[in-house]
């Protein structure tokens, strides 16, 4: 961990931080609002670290004891709630871990930070005794939510919590990160910066996972082999690889990447700027037989079916259609 210097994009939000701890208008109660694998929980612990930090930065020093403790988990003074049900956070667990601790003084920080992570869990009881908290703290807390449904929690939660909304990252500084970081081939990392859509984790998770890579591989097959397959192939291919609910959405985003370069590919003739550049001959091959509102159609029809999917509609009949369309255009 580098401090804040380590975190990709997100300047405004460290910006901000760093402001409130020089200028020492730390706030009682934060929001870090963005969806799964932005960075909330990276943004929080730094934020953590540096109130904490023995040497009293604007970045945590990551040397002193206080930093130390903080990187290995044991920091007495920054607590993460926990809890047991994996979809709810209880009135229990609220009271147990921070309302009942939060009136003990801290034990060697000169902050007593608390940490609720997948905030949008808390129930709307929990949500209600943490009010009375976060209306009147001691001076030495400051808590800390994070979440990615910021809907879900109570306006009177939301309006005394500076809230901080982590917005997606450039793909160039995600490509760059990839490369840099964690070598990733130049080709490789433009296909996982496309598909991450400037966030992060996923980006991180593309990277490194062989499950990904053999998904992007199927998807393209599928891609490929659309016109010779008959439809109930296609779909039975698909239900088999798409076992596990979230590969669906990886393949629908996949398949969207895909027919975009096609579409710019047609429209600019030129290689540069597409993200599965290595597929060349059969991105010209699909542009020669589409026409562009046939594309259009044809990624309109890739959000319709993610849509329809998230509304619980029929796997295979969303498929049907969708093959459909990308056969029929």
């Amino acid at each position: 961990m580098l401090g804040f210097d380590g975190v990709v994009g997100h300047e405004e939000i460290i910006s901000h931080l760093q402001n409130a701890i020089r200028l020492e208008k730390v706030s009682h109660a934060y929001i870090f609002s963005g969806e799964r694998g932005t960075g909330k929980n990276l943004l929080a612990s730094l934020f953590a670290m540096t109130l904490q930090c023995e040497e009293h930065g604007t970045s945590p020093c990551m040397k002193c004891e206080s930093c130390k403790k903080a990187l290995s988990k044991n920091h007495p003074d920054i607590i993460s709630i926990t809890h047991e049900k994996p979809n709810s956070i209880g009135i229990e667990e609220i009271r147990e871990q921070l309302i009942n601790d939060v009136e003990i003084r801290p034990y060697s920080g000169p902050f007593k930070i608390y940490i609720i992570n997948e905030a949008q869990k808390l129930t709307l009881q929990a949500q209600n005794a943490l009010l009375k908290t976060i209306e009147e703290p001691p001076a030495y807390a400051v808590i800390i939510l994070l979440t990615d449904n910021l809907d879900i929690l109570l306006p009177t939660i939301t309006s005394r919590c500076v809230t901080l909304g982590l917005k997606p990252v450039s793909d160039n500084m995600v490509k760059t990160y990839l490369m840099d970081q964690m070598n990733i081939p130049d080709y490789q990392a433009e296909v996982d910066a496309s598909f991450a859509q400037g966030n992060i984790g996923k980006a991180k998770r593309a990277a490194t996972s062989a499950e990904f890579s053999e998904l992007m591989q199927n998807a393209l097959k599928i891609l490929k082999s659309s016109k010779e397959m008959q439809l109930y192939e296609l779909i039975a291919v698909m239900k088999e690889m798409s076992q596990e609910k979230q590969n669906i959405y990886d393949y629908l985003d996949l398949f969207a990447m895909w027919f975009r370069d096609v579409l710019l590919f047609k429209a600019t003739r030129e290689v540069d700027n597409l993200v599965f550049k290595q597929e060349i001959n059969h991105i010209k091959e699909r542009a020669q037989v589409s026409s562009y509102e046939g594309l259009e159609r044809i990624i309109d029809g890739i959000q319709t079916a993610g849509i329809r999917l998230r509304a619980n509609v029929n796997f295979d009949l969303t498929m049907e259609l969708l093959f459909l369309t990308i056969r029929e255009n």
